[in-house]
């Protein structure tokens, strides 16, 4: 396979794209590759992290969880940041470019909608026009989040092919950026055509960076262990980022659904998948015998997707980062747990790292470990009861 331009990890990434779209993404990458090491813009970013979003988030011993786990427990509290969950980080981050760039409109793919309720924020504040495109099946679903994108301002446009989730909304942003070429695709997670994986863990990273500062403070030492979820990968390659390096050991929850060979997941990494170029970038997806992608699912709408990001695909190729599917059951009992044992309502998707962490970190022979408290569960209140 030939490489295309843009940002690679290993043999994954580039950008697979027409090549009017190609032009507009390189641009864009010339863009981020000059803002990232701009000190006034750095400073603006920091700025809106602390004052508005409400940076640095807590990093919180879980005394209760931590006697369920069996080892010591910090969760890092992504849930206490404006609008509810780590997707904030990323829309603040691309709207500055936007607004950089001359922009007017915004456009966004949602599953969860926490992505899109981040990015309708963002548009509001920077007086943005906003269209967010989001699957019929999951508008159904995050009906909260739905209502919080309308008031403020926000145009939902429904994906009503396919399943109706994350990857027809994907598809339906994609469509539109093409046609309409003066708008700005904030795309929400490490995925999708260079530069976009880099871009948004760049955004993301701060999890990662404040995390290993305030563990160290707590504990004179770097945790053994850090769990996150992963549907696309963009709140676990944020925390994940700053200890790649270190001797951490390093642990993603995908969406099982069902059971991997039930042929209703959504564990990409962890069950059978192959590289392919879909949406944009050559990555693991699952797919038929034809190589063609197929359907995913899971409880959780911001881990139903079919795709993974390049760089989780070259960490799962290196050992770096080990994948495990959790189930919807494991996922329900432990936003249980969390709600109360701790008084903390997770997003359900944040329930997948608690149940990982539950499930391997004692038998791992871990003692001290963070997990990644990606969202609140405000959006999932009523479904699991």
């Amino acid at each position: 396979m030939l490489k295309t331009s843009g940002i690679y990890y290993g043999e994954f990434g580039g950008r697979y794209v027409p090549d009017h779209l190609d032009k507009k993404l390189e641009i864009l990458e010339d863009v981020f590759k000059e803002i990232k090491n701009d000190p006034v813009f750095i400073s603006e970013y920091q700025y809106y992290l602390k004052n508005y979003v409400g940076r640095p988030s807590a990093l919180y011993y879980a005394k209760n969880l931590s006697k369920i786990i069996g080892v010591k427990t910090y969760l890092k509290r992504e849930d206490l940041n404006h609008t509810g969950a780590h997707k904030i980080n990323n829309a603040i981050g691309q709207i500055l470019i936007a607004k950089k760039m001359g922009k007017k409109e915004i456009i966004a793919e949602t599953g969860a909608g926490q992505h899109g309720v981040a990015t309708s924020t963002a548009a509001a504040l920077f007086n943005m026009k906003c269209k967010i495109f989001m699957g019929e099946e999951d508008i159904n679903r995050q009906k909260m989040n739905v209502e919080r994108m309308k008031i403020l301002g926000a145009e939902i446009i429904p994906a009503t092919n396919g399943t109706k989730t994350l990857k027809e909304a994907v598809d339906k942003a994609l469509e539109y950026y093409v046609d309409n070429p003066e708008s700005y695709y904030l795309l929400g997670s490490a995925v999708g055509p260079s530069p976009y994986p880099e871009m948004v863990k760049f955004f993301q990273s701060v999890i990662g960076q404040e995390a290993k500062k305030q563990f160290f403070d707590f504990e004179g030492e770097l945790p053994d262990g850090i769990f996150a979820c992963i549907g696309g990968g963009s709140n676990s390659i944020g925390i994940f980022n700053d200890f790649i390096k270190d001797e951490v050991k390093l642990y993603a929850a995908e969406g099982g659904g069902e059971g991997i060979n039930s042929g209703r997941t959504a564990a990409t990494l962890s069950s059978k998948s192959q590289p392919i170029i879909f949406q944009g970038s050559f990555s693991y997806c699952l797919t038929d015998q034809e190589s063609n992608p197929i359907e995913a699912y899971s409880i959780s709408a911001g881990l139903d997707y079919p795709g993974i990001g390049p760089e989780h695909a070259f960490f799962k190729e290196s050992n770096r980062i080990m994948y495990y599917p959790i189930n919807d059951d494991e996922a329900i009992e432990s936003f249980k747990i969390l709600s109360k044992e701790e008084g903390i309502i997770p997003a359900i998707e944040s329930a997948h790292a608690i149940a990982l962490a539950k499930k391997i970190a004692k038998v791992e022979g871990l003692k001290k470990i963070i997990i990644n408290l990606s969202g609140r569960g405000d959006k999932d209140v009523g479904r699991f009861l």
